[in-house]
């Protein structure tokens, strides 16, 4: 009969070689993670960006859509900007307002002030980034359509210029985000022409 068999001391041996990592397979593994780190990394860091580039140009145009249609609904000019003290500046990057005014007229459209309805505010973008509009304000009729001419907004992302996106506004009042058309990697505006900040 064999008495080693099922000794307490081959046992503990037996059990103690099963736990744990060895110094090698600690810094295969090491190794393993720093890899995909590296090729994960930078494509993380772009996807971040294209979201929230995504998510800022879809929340302006709800914005758009949201005052274009109360200005049909109410049958009062609605009126998009910055609002600062009661009056429109061109500060895009900060909070942007819709409200509707309570006098047809232009001379009231920059200004929110007496009866005027306060519909949404939209939060200021990023820091470093940049929001670019051509007006002071963009004002719908009641039937829709803008009181100023056509025109675009540039969305700019700090240093990640491949990364711009826009929207353009037709004297209709319909807006239209822009898209990669030519297969560049980069959106292009209706036009054709690559979306800049300056």
């Amino acid at each position: 009969m064999d008495n080693n068999v099922g000794s307490p001391s081959l046992i503990n041996h037996s059990a103690h070689r099963k736990q744990g990592f060895t110094l090698i397979e600690l810094m295969v593994a090491i190794a393993v993670v720093a890899i995909l780190s590296a090729i994960a990394l930078p494509s993380m860091s772009d996807f971040l960006v294209r979201m929230r580039v995504d998510n800022e140009i879809s929340e302006m145009q709800r914005l758009l859509l949201t005052a274009r249609n109360m200005a049909i609904n109410t049958g009062k000019n609605t009126t998009v900007c910055p609002l600062v003290s009661g009056a429109c500046t061109t500060n895009w990057e900060g909070e942007v307002s819709v409200f509707t005014n309570d006098v047809n007229t232009l001379a009231n459209s920059n200004a929110f002030a007496g009866n005027d309805e306060l519909i949404k505010v939209k939060d200021a973008i990023r820091t470093g980034d940049k929001l670019q509009y051509t007006h002071v304000s963009v004002i719908y009729s009641p039937a829709g359509r803008l009181l100023t001419t056509a025109a675009s907004f540039n969305y700019c992302p700090k240093d990640e210029v491949n990364r711009n996106r826009g929207i353009d506004i037709s004297v209709s009042g319909r807006s239209y985000t822009s898209a990669d058309t030519d297969n560049d990697d980069k959106d292009e505006d209706r036009n054709g022409n690559e979306i800049t900040c300056i």
